[in-house]
């Protein structure tokens, strides 16, 4: 028998629609009475826990960091497996949370919403029982941090939500889903490359995300330099990782205060390398010392980073693993 922890957080999947087209949050989750409505493995008990109900937005990495511990803790209490509802809007960034810091000890799979549970079309119950199936394959096992939604399952590491409504919201830029949920079986058709993981047990820092835009110039690099507290920076900038010139001096005093400066691409598919090699290029930014995140979009470069400082890392092993 398999024991799947069940750690309802809110978010759209455990919402309601009124008379007005008005969406918000239930009393009681409605998923919580949900298991009689949907189709369960025959060797898998489910144990049921409102851990939080909380809108997407409500979500904080102090959130995550509980959910970590709190799954940490179901190791000794015998659960093997591990599904989480959450809402879709920062689901991407609990999940690549509880992949760097959890990963393989246990299939851990997370699933939401576009539409409340009684709109017409809502996806919760079926993404649910989709995302608990997952987690009963034993294929799902050593694939870290899965994200179930609309018949795909996603790795943690490279989803993202790239459309506001629409219930096929969840993609995998450049590399695509690993795997598929039919209506028999689940099918995996992808192995990722091994990651580095720290079980933190802080997460304290301060890391703001700048966007990069044409006729940039340094002035938010300025109020960040006069500011107290910023522990790290997050770059969205142009292209394959350029920066309009301007910025550049700036830049550089925060790189001279042993301020981490990563870099990741604006772009929604690639990856940010430098090859530039003009002012304000990738490769002139790489020789003063920013770091290049590749493959990840800026939310999940500073969750990243935010583990390095908090892992206590060196420079030149935070600059390796932010590189990995």
């Amino acid at each position: 028998m398999k024991r799947i922890l069940i750690l309802h957080t809110g978010g759209t999947i455990s919402m309601s629609e009124d008379e007005n087209g008005t969406v918000r949050p239930d009393a009681k989750n409605p998923l919580l009475a949900a298991g009689h409505e949907i189709s369960l493995p025959q060797d898998v008990e489910l144990i049921v826990e409102d851990f939080s109900n909380l809108p997407s937005p409500h979500i904080t990495v102090e959130t995550m960091f509980q959910l970590k511990e709190r799954i940490k803790a179901s190791l000794e209490q015998g659960i093997d497996r591990v599904v989480i509802t959450h809402g879709t809007d920062t689901l991407e960034e609990t999940a690549y949370f509880l992949d760097m810091t959890i990963g393989n000890l246990l299939p851990i799979v997370i699933t939401g919403a576009m539409r409340s549970i009684n709109e017409l079309g809502s996806d919760g119950l079926y993404n649910f029982e989709s995302a608990i199936r997952v987690a009963a394959c034993e294929d799902a096992l050593d694939k870290g941090v899965l994200v179930v939604m609309n018949d795909e399952v996603h790795s943690a590491r490279y989803v993202t939500k790239t459309h506001t409504t629409n219930v096929a919201t969840f993609r995998t830029p450049t590399l695509g889903p690993v795997g598929l949920v039919t209506k028999s079986k689940i099918l995996f058709m992808q192995e990722l490359p091994p990651m580095t993981r720290y079980d933190i047990a802080s997460i304290d820092a301060m890391i703001p995300i700048i966007k990069a835009f044409a006729g940039m110039q340094g002035t938010f690099f300025e109020l960040l330099d006069q500011a107290s507290g910023v522990n790290g920076l997050v770059i969205e900038a142009l292209g394959a990782g350029n920066l309009p010139p301007k910025t550049l001096p700036a830049l550089e005093r925060l790189i001279h205060k042993k301020v981490p400066v990563v870099l990741v691409s604006r772009c929604f598919n690639g990856i940010a390398e430098p090859v530039y090699d003009y002012q304000g290029g990738g490769v002139e930014l790489a020789e003063k010392g920013v770091i290049f995140c590749r493959g990840i979009n800026s939310q999940k470069a500073r969750i990243k980073l935010l583990i390095a400082l908090n892992a206590r890392l060196t420079e030149d092993r935070l600059k390796q693993f932010m590189e990995e």
